[in-house]
């Protein structure tokens, strides 16, 4: 395993969609290890390849102990969404600024794991946010598109 560089805002390959993982390979097996890696050093609670410079539809989540422990996803795709949360996001690839983004409460969201085996996972709050976050990294969308109101992380922290 090793750890990838994060691609930060500004960089044109966040802008780009991704495209489908056709086989998984050694090189895709490498990538999410390294996914893994990068974005438990980065203290992010998930990560989509083109943050690590990789057009490929390939996101690892981990939201902590409210959620279902480490997630890999290849291909994921959202079949469901109900209701509405505002909820404030932040973003690796986005140090510094943070901004309050409406999403779904409730997603589904069809995935194949790294053995190739197809599942749907339910995510509802924080998890349903996450699941949102990193899909749009995969169509080339950032947090900041969707912020109706944008802070920063001293006005975070004073709770203003």
């Amino acid at each position: 395993m090793a750890l990838r560089n994060i691609r930060i805002e500004g960089d044109e390959i966040l802008r780009k969609k991704c495209r489908k993982v056709e086989e998984i390979d050694d090189r895709i097996l490498t990538l999410l290890d390294d996914m893994k890696e990068t974005m438990y050093h980065a203290n992010g609670i998930g990560l989509a390849a083109p943050q690590v410079g990789i057009l490929k539809r390939v996101v690892v989540i981990d939201i902590g102990d409210d959620g279902p422990g480490f997630l890999e996803l290849i291909n994921p795709e959202i079949i469901q969404m109900d209701g509405l949360q505002t909820s404030t996001e932040g973003c690796l690839s986005v140090p510094g600024r943070y901004g309050d983004v409406p999403r779904p409460e409730k997603v589904v969201v069809s995935y194949v794991d790294r053995n190739g085996d197809g599942y749907e996972i339910i995510g509802e709050g924080l998890l349903a946010t996450c699941l949102c976050h990193e899909l749009d990294h995969l169509d080339g969308n950032l947090f900041v598109d969707r912020a109706t109101k944008f802070y920063t992380k001293e006005e975070l922290e004073k709770g203003e």
